[in-house]
């Protein structure tokens, strides 16, 4: 999984808008062709685009998806939208524009 989100921000440049991540700490963005991440053109499919979207986590947030004894994550467990922006800039070296 994450050879293919790689390859789909080397299309991206590894640029993103501030808006490509939401308040809950998850990001996605789109790209136009599926060729350009390296995938072979078939004249019966044709191009599409293709979106990515990463769901971010911590060890313990199964507790909320659990059938016995589920319970809340606490606030200072969850992620944010700053610390998904901070993990990928250092992860990916990554820029987010501000528009």
């Amino acid at each position: 999984a994450e050879e293919i989100l790689e390859r789909g921000l080397k299309v991206k440049e590894y640029e993103l808008r501030a808006r490509n991540f939401s308040a809950t700490g998850n990001f996605g963005f789109g790209i136009q062709e599926h060729i350009d991440l390296g995938i072979k053109y078939d004249t019966s499919i044709g191009i599409f685009g293709m979106d990515f979207y990463v769901v971010m986590g911590r060890p313990g947030f199964r507790v909320s998806r659990r059938k016995h004894a589920p319970s809340r994550i606490g606030a200072p467990h969850r992620i944010n939208k700053l610390e998904t922006i901070e993990w990928y800039k250092k992860k990916f070296d990554g820029i987010v524009l501000q528009k």
